[in-house]
This record gives structure tokens, C-alpha cells and sequence, in this order.
């Protein structure tokens, strides 16, 4: 059985999603924002991996970078901003598009990754109330 990893392309399919889906947020006036400031200087290799770990690829993520609490805590404490994040989700399934990652494969990562954005809602307030030990999600 193919894993979703494979299915849209493997890893070098998702590093060229995420450059695409980060430039698409930069031109953006609603979605440039947290990508505007000083960030880590391999968002686009660190999301790649994170992504190829939860569709069933290599342990890129949490074999180099950090855990699922890791992760949550990068993005807690910012509030909720729906508008940001439906935004940013909209521009998410345009770079799929763009790559020509569609199909079941593309709908699959789609929602996968709006699901992911939802769930992260749940630390908006403080990062302090992010659990230790939180289990990798995998799509």
C-alpha cells in the first residue's frame, strides 16, 4: 500500500509545496503577516519535514527538530485569527494547485493540514498550556 508520503510525491514534492505556499503568503496582505518577521531561516525544510512525518514518510520531524508539543508550543500563545488562518488555508490549496498535488492526495493533505491549523486554536491563549509528551500528528 502506497503511504500519502508517496502519493503526492515524496519529499522533494513537499519542500517545493511549502516554497510555494510561503511565497503565495508573503504577497498576501492578509496571510503575510507572521511571515513577515525574522522567522526560522528553514521554515520551508522544517514544515517539509514535519509534513513527510505525519503522511507516513520518514521521521525527518522529530529525528532533527522537536517533538508535537515542540511544534505547538512554536505556535501558542498568538490569540485566535480566523481570518489569518482561513487565509492562510485558501492559499494552502493553491499551492497544491500549483504543484499539481491534487486528486484524493491533494484533498487528503488539504484537510489534513486544516485540521493541524484548527487543532493549534486550542494553545491561542498561552503557550504554557501545551501538554509535554503530545503525540505526532500524523494524517
Amino acid at each position: 500500500m502506497t503511504s500519502l508520503y508517496d502519493a503526492v510525491g515524496g519529499f522533494d514534492a513537499l519542500l517545493a509545496l511549502c516554497r510555494r505556499w510561503h511565497t503565495l503568503c508573503l504577497a498576501d496582505p492578509v496571510a503575510a503577516h507572521p511571515f513577515e518577521h525574522p522567522g526560522h531561516p528553514q521554515h520551508d525544510e522544517r514544515l517539509a519535514a514535519y509534513l513527510a512525518e505525519a503522511l507516513g514518510g520518514p521521521r525527518l520531524y522529530t529525528g532533527g527538530y522537536g517533538d508535537e508539543t515542540h511544534v505547538q508550543i512554536l505556535h501558542a500563545g498568538n490569540g485566535e485569527h480566523h481570518e489569518l488562518d482561513e487565509r492562510c488555508l485558501a492559499l494552502f490549496d493553491q499551492a497544491l494547485a500549483d504543484r499539481g498535488i491534487g486528486g484524493d492526495p491533494g484533498a487528503r493533505l488539504s484537510s489534513y493540514f486544516r485540521e493541524a491549523t484548527i487543532a493549534q486554536r486550542a494553545y491561542a491563549a498561552d503557550p504554557g498550556l501545551v501538554p509535554d509528551g503530545l503525540p505526532f500528528n500524523h494524517a
